[in-house]
This record gives C-alpha cells, sequence and structure tokens, in this order.
C-alpha cells in the first residue's frame, strides 16, 4: 500500500514539473484577446431542425418490407379488378342463363370443367359456374364492403363521443348494454326474415349491430389518451373539441380502425354465408357466394359434383384469409412505434 501511495505522488510530482517547463499558449493575452463575441442571426436563431418524418411514409415502408402481405394484397387487387373486368370480357356467359346443348336441346347439367368450354364446369340446372363464381364474388365483395364502411363511420363516430364527451358517458354504456345483449345471429334472422330477401336487406341487417364491437373498442382507447398532457393543454388553449379529435385523437387509431374495417369484410361474408345456409339469404337468382357455397354443400357427397363446392370455397378462402393477414400487417405498420 504505502509503495503504491509513493509511486501515485511521484507521478503527480512529474506531471506538475512537465506542465511547468512547456509554456501556455494564452499567455500573456487579455481577456478581450481570449474571448471574442459571437454575432447574432436571427435567421438561424429562428430556424427549427427539420427531421423529414412522415408518418404515412413511414407505415408504407414498414408495411412494404412484409413481404407475404404484399404478395396477398397484390393478389387480392388483381382478383378485385379481374371481379369486375371479367363481365367486359369476351366469350363470357351470363351467370343466371341456362345454356342447352344444341344438338339434344338439353341443358348442359353437371359439366366437368373444361368441358363444352365451361371453365369451372356447369351447376345442375346448366348455368355457367365460372360466371356464376365472379358474380357472386362480386355479390359478396359488395355487401363485405358496404358492411365495413358503415361499421368504421357509425362506430368512430359514436366511439369518439361516447369515450371523449363525458356527459354522453352514461347515455351511450345504457345504448351499448341493451343492443349488446341481443345476439347478433337473431337480428340477422329477424330482419331477414321480416323484409324481402335482398342486398340491402343484408347490409341492413349486420349493421344494426355490427358497429357495437368498433365502437366500444374506440371508446376505451379514446378514455386512455384523452388526458394525456397535450390534449390537456390544447384545451386550456381553447383548440375546438372537433380539432382535438381530429388532429389528436383519430391518429393513433389508425391501426385499430384499419384492422377492424379488414376484419369486418369476411365477417360480413361469413354472415352472408351462413343466411343462405339457413334459407334466409339472397334469392337463388341473384349468385352469391352464399348460393354457390350452399348448392355446393348439397351435393358435396358426390365426388364427381364437388368442384360445384370447391371452386367458391376456394375463393371465399382466399379472401378471408387474406384480408386477415393484410389487415393485421398495416394494423402494425401503422403502430408509430415500429417506425424507425
Amino acid at each position: 500500500m504505502a509503495y503504491r501511495h509513493h509511486k501515485s505522488a511521484k507521478l503527480e510530482e512529474s506531471l506538475n514539473q512537465a506542465q511547468k517547463a512547456a509554456p501556455s499558449p494564452y499567455e500573456g493575452l487579455t481577456e478581450e484577446e481570449l474571448f471574442t463575441p459571437a454575432e447574432y442571426d436571427q435567421a438561424a436563431g429562428e430556424r427549427v431542425a427539420y427531421s423529414g418524418y412522415s408518418y404515412w411514409r413511414s407505415t408504407f415502408r414498414v408495411f412494404l418490407k412484409n413481404k407475404v402481405a404484399l404478395c396477398l394484397l397484390i393478389l387480392i387487387a388483381i382478383l378485385l379488378a379481374f371481379t369486375f373486368i371479367q363481365p367486359l370480357l369476351p366469350g363470357q356467359r351470363s351467370p343466371i342463363e341456362v345454356f342447352n346443348d344444341p344438338a339434344t336441346g338439353m341443358p348442359y347439367r353437371n359439366l366437368k370443367p373444361g368441358q363444352e368450354g365451361f371453365l369451372f364446369g356447369s351447376n345442375s340446372i346448366g348455368q355457367d359456374l365460372w360466371s356464376r363464381v365472379w358474380s357472386g364474388t362480386r355479390t359478396s365483395l359488395l355487401i363485405g364492403f358496404a358492411v365495413a364502411l358503415v361499421e368504421a363511420v357509425v362506430g368512430v363516430l359514436v366511439g369518439v363521443l361516447w369515450g371523449y364527451v363525458r356527459r354522453l358517458d352514461r347515455l351511450f354504456t345504457e345504448i351499448y348494454n341493451v343492443l349488446d345483449n341481443i345476439p347478433q345471429t337473431i337480428v340477422l334472422i329477424l330482419i331477414a326474415y321480416i323484409l324481402r330477401p335482398s342486398i340491402q336487406t343484408l347490409i341492413l341487417s349486420m349493421c344494426l349491430t355490427g358497429w357495437l364491437g368498433m365502437s366500444r373498442f374506440i371508446r376505451n382507447q379514446i378514455v386512455i389518451i384523452r388526458d394525456r398532457d397535450y390534449n390537456l393543454a390544447s384545451r386550456c388553449l381553447g383548440t375546438p373539441t372537433f380539432r382535438i379529435i381530429f388532429r389528436n385523437l383519430l391518429p393513433y387509431l389508425v391501426s385499430v380502425i384499419t384492422l377492424r374495417m379488414a376484419l369486418a369484410i369476411p365477417s360480413a361474408i361469413g354472415n352472408e354465408v351462413f343466411l343462405t345456409y339457413i334459407g334466409l339469404g339472397l334469392p337463388v337468382d341473384t349468385p352469391s357466394l352464399g348460393n354457390l357455397i350452399n348448392e355446393g354443400r348439397m351435393i358435396m357427397t358426390i365426388p364427381d359434383l364437388q368442384y360445384q363446392l370447391f371452386f367458391p370455397a376456394i375463393v371465399l378462402s382466399f379472401i378471408t384469409i387474406s384480408f386477415y393477414i393484410i389487415g393485421n400487417a398495416f394494423a402494425d405498420a401503422a403502430d408509430p412505434k415500429n417506425h424507425r
């Protein structure tokens, strides 16, 4: 210990001697020569740092890194485009017309795929299954997108008012408790049974209570973030309520709203298939995935006719899985925590 202390003292003495031997470059300079005042630049003082961050650009950049979701998005876009372009292509048959064999005058019943120009074959009454699948896809997607849009608009509007305006909390809570205790299946069956079966009837029955889940979730998220410091500061500065909602609150919920809308589309199509299964769906003369799957279900035990179930089931499965994966991927990409 004594040796270590002696060595440290000797090193310190050597450093002091070296400092005394080396002359200071500032020795002999006056205070005015040592310190030069910096000039004031007003433009530089008001200039702020620019990060170049863009929320939507970052969101799409993160989303594009998910190769599976990107591939499914491209395939869904192609499917949607082809679904609406298909009737305009040359050589397409009507989805509701019965086609007869010119030689015998009998309908082309249960033709296998590829026979007599029927790409997907024909059904039990001689209708073109190819045209019916794409026509049914158009109908089901129309129902799905309409229901998702209504649920998003009504659910977000009610959820924001429910969570932000404290005076409306009790009113919306009671309305929610009443409507939520009514099973959605009962509502679907009653509306489809009372009103004339049509696309408008299905959309109405699904939208009556479909917005409840969205509004409840939005309300819970609004309650969590409404009293944060920046929202309190905005209210103290007199910022209008609608501006606080659209600028401070809703941007945090983009990922949630996107995911809910993406899942509402296959859910609505599934409800249409269910109502058709119990006999309360669209009329038989209106092609839809529900009608096609229900027709295929009746003959699925016949091996030679199972293709009539496979084609619409494959399209329905692809749409459902794709929207689920794309919705989850975009919700993750829209979360600012995942931005770099």
